[in-house]
């Protein structure tokens, strides 16, 4: 029974091998390791950026070990080629001082974030002081490890040295460590120290930036803006002028002239008939007959020349 309990055990061996050697086999093209004092949190920011190699098998199981005093990971999320970040499940164990987070790489880059609380400061002369040690969960081709100073930290040293450093976009300096080749079980701490009077946290220092600079040449909006005073002034001349001129069009034109009521006086027309006048009425004007010795109307005597 014995010997069929070893060659069981031998088989599941075979088929299943241990953490340690699954992690050996898969190793990492690139690890980056950025440590960000005082970022948005208390503490350090510690962001760990994996690179599978281009002949990786993917969906890769991928395994970190992460202080226990920092509970649950922040994110643990895959890169899509255009830069965005889509986050993926993962579990957590704990393994006596650690946390171990575990998960599937469905692309060959992932990025997995923590805070670590574990930054101490002394209240006397405000220097702070980060040990950040690498487990050497995996091999890496290479592994490179970038520091962010605080805006106002001051007599910054990071241990081991050298460091190269450089000023980005965002107007924070970046000191870089290359440490090179590591293999699976190879342990790295990094040491930082420096001096903070406030307690003020980077983000509420930065400032937004443009995506590109700035062009001081005036756009079709500065232009139509300087312009735009003298278009309604224009406008507002040729409105008064226009008026002025209706206005004095209007009044020219001819008024009507009103009749008088006032009939005219009959006027004494020569007979076609003869030379005889028309005789009319002296007092009621009324228009007499020939031979006509006193008015039919009213019977006042003609004056009959």
């Amino acid at each position: 029974m014995s010997k069929w309990f070893a060659i069981l055990l031998i088989l599941t061996m075979l088929l299943y091998p241990s953490r340690g050697a699954s992690q050996q086999a898969l190793q990492l093209s690139t690890l980056e390791v950025d440590l960000w004092p005082e970022y948005d949190r208390p503490g350090v920011l510690v962001i760990y950026h994996l690179t599978l190699p281009t002949d990786a098998t993917l969906p890769a199981s991928l395994s970190l070990r992460i202080p226990k005093e920092v509970g649950e990971p922040h994110a643990v999320a895959v890169q899509q080629p255009n830069g965005q970040l889509f986050s993926i499940a993962y579990d957590v164990q704990i393994s006596g001082d650690y946390l171990i987070i575990s998960f599937m790489a469905t692309l060959p880059q992932v990025q997995v974030e923590y805070y670590d609380p574990q930054l101490t400061v002394n209240a006397a002369d405000g220097t702070r002081q980060f040990t950040y040690t690498w487990q050497g969960d995996y091999t890496a081709e290479r592994m490179v490890v970038q520091v962010q100073e605080p805006p106002e930290a001051n007599n910054l040293s990071i241990t081991p040295g050298p460091v190269s450093s450089r000023v980005e976009s965002d107007g924070l300096t970046y000191y870089q460590k290359d440490i090179g080749p590591i293999n699976a079980g190879q342990t790295f701490s990094l040491k930082i120290s420096y001096q903070k009077d406030s307690e003020s946290l980077t983000i509420e220092k930065l400032q937004v930036q443009p995506s590109a600079p700035l062009s001081t040449a005036p756009t079709w909006q500065d232009r139509l803006s300087t312009a735009l005073p003298w278009i309604l002034g224009i406008l507002g001349v040729l409105l008064i002028v226009g008026g002025g001129f209706w206005f004095l069009k209007s009044s020219r034109q001819t008024k009507p002239v009103k009749r008088s009521r006032r009939t005219r006086a009959p006027i004494l027309q020569t007979s076609q008939a003869g030379s005889e006048s028309a005789i009319y009425c002296h007092q009621c004007g009324k228009r007499a007959s020939a031979g006509d010795r006193f008015c039919r109307s009213c019977g006042t005597r003609l004056r009959i020349e």
